[in-house]
């Protein structure tokens, strides 16, 4: 079953091309790494599957909804966690997730239990009366996710939600993803971390709006003879733009 389908997606803002003809298709329970530097198109590519911007052209469907048509509805079945998620510093944990809560609708029969196991899930129920403002940067991204997950989302877009995050905390924040994985969640993970990109089921490598290539890291690298992600980013970059007249780059 297709979670997470983009069909021709394209968006353009004047003379410029953010993502031109994407085509994804993300089965239900996986990983998926959009993977590129800054300028490649990764969050223009998250705001259009999540309704939040129209394409210029193409289609895209998340969780069986249109993300132009249906975009209202879409927004009940997913979660999105963009770069600067908007935690309110002058509110405790828990004051934080409530106020989600409040916003997604949660009842308040469901609410104490999914509360309580998304602080345990995110081990914040120490912090749960500390200010958001007073928390680590690796403890902010973990209560943005518990935030997110308040209203139990079928799909989860996180667009770099561990950049300028310690290595352990990153470590901390991928050992909850692999936990919702188990529950069937969906993911679709943007990242210019080559090492992170090595952890998704399958990657696809965006450069200038464009989808290089889409497969496993192992196959991937396999295919170009090469031992790191990293490695295999660079070549595929290098031959993309030698033959686009770009010049290869360094």
């Amino acid at each position: 079953m297709s979670v997470i389908k983009a069909v021709n997606l394209t968006r353009k803002f004047n003379h410029l091309t953010a993502v031109n003809d994407l085509n994804l298709d993300i089965p239900e329970g996986e990983i998926f790494g959009l993977v590129g530097p800054d300028g490649a198109g990764k969050t223009t590519t998250m705001r259009l599957l999540t309704g939040i911007l129209d394409p210029t052209s193409g289609d895209g469907w998340v969780y069986g909804k249109h993300i132009q048509k249906e975009a209202e509805t879409l927004k009940d079945n997913i979660a999105y966690m963009s770069q600067r998620f908007g935690l309110y510093e002058d509110l405790t944990v828990l004051e934080n997730i409530n106020f989600y809560a409040d916003l997604f609708g949660v009842s308040d029969l469901e609410r104490p239990a999914k509360t309580e196991e998304l602080l345990g899930f995110s081990n914040l129920t120490p912090f749960k009366n500390r200010l958001a403002g007073k928390l680590s940067g690796g403890m902010k991204q973990k209560l943005g996710l518990a935030c997110a997950l308040i209203h139990t989302p079928k799909v989860l877009f996180l667009d770099e939600p561990t950049n300028g995050v310690d290595p352990v905390s990153r470590r901390d924040f991928w050992g909850i993803l692999h936990r919702l994985l188990r529950e069937k969640v969906t993911i679709l993970y943007s990242t210019s971390y080559l090492d992170e990109a090595e952890r998704c089921k399958r990657v696809g490598l965006l450069h200038k709006g464009q989808l290089l290539k889409c497969d496993t890291p192992e196959n991937i690298k396999k295919s170009l003879g090469v031992n790191t992600l990293e490695q295999a980013f660079i070549s595929i970059v290098n031959d993309y733009e030698a033959h686009a007249g770009l010049g290869g780059g360094k």
